[in-house]
């Protein structure tokens, strides 16, 4: 069964997420406070999110001649209550422990990733599942999410590909979304949705709920419609 999918983030009036384009120390406190108003069990993020914010770069220490017992999914923590989700297609993020804080860690992967790769992630201890022969699916990924792990509800937080690709595949339910009081005007830097030079159709948006926050942010909160 599909979780449900609430994509939150944080973006400048003209829609730009690149938060160390806003100043020296721009107070983005209010994205962890306001995520946690939604319970939910798992967030997720793209291979470049991860890499930037959570592996530091770290390389896979894969071991040449490395096998598998199958290539199948795995859940190396069938305890575990709360998920990081990392979507990397490629196999190229490198992990010091299945774990980010107390959170569980999935890598979602195609199914050209190496049997050294996926070997690599059990010796770390790091849960896996495949969406794809080569590109994802995300309607795949959630379902197993779902029928693999205890989640109900996960958050999408980026980048604005990955968004993008949920949105265009309809999988979105809600945008969470603070507006925080800053005009980047960078064209180049990224947005809170991005699906490349062939875009899906527009998705209408039912506002659901305005609030004024603490350092001029505003917190604003949509259901997300059938595409127009």
């Amino acid at each position: 069964m599909k979780p449900h999918v609430i994509c939150h983030m944080m973006a400048s009036l003209d829609g730009r997420i690149i938060t160390r384009r806003w100043g020296e120390q721009p107070d983005t406190s209010a994205y962890e406070t306001t995520a946690a108003h939604f319970d939910a069990q798992a967030w997720l993020c793209g291979r470049v999110t991860m890499e930037q914010d959570f592996t530091k770069g770290l390389a896979p220490a894969i071991r040449p001649g490395d096998t598998v017992p199958d290539r199948q999914d795995f859940v190396a923590d069938a305890k575990a209550a709360s998920f990081a989700v990392a979507v990397d297609a490629g196999g190229k993020l490198g992990w010091e422990s299945g774990y980010i804080d107390e959170d569980h860690i999935i890598a979602v992967l195609s199914e050209q990733v190496s049997d050294e790769y996926l070997a690599y992630l059990r010796r770390q201890g790091v849960s896996y599942l495949f969406g794809g022969a080569g590109e994802l699916s995300f309607r795949v990924v959630l379902d197993k999410l779902g029928r693999l792990f205890p989640i109900r509800t996960v958050l999408l937080e980026g980048g604005g590909h990955l968004n993008g690709s949920l949105l265009k595949a309809g999988l979105l339910d809600e945008v969470s979304l603070l507006q925080y009081p800053v005009v980047d005007g960078a064209g180049s830097s990224a947005a809170v949705f991005e699906q490349g030079e062939q875009p899906g159709p527009p998705f209408a948006l039912e506002l659901r709920q305005v609030e004024q926050l603490a350092g001029g942010l505003v917190w604003l909160r949509y259901d997300v419609c059938n595409p127009r």
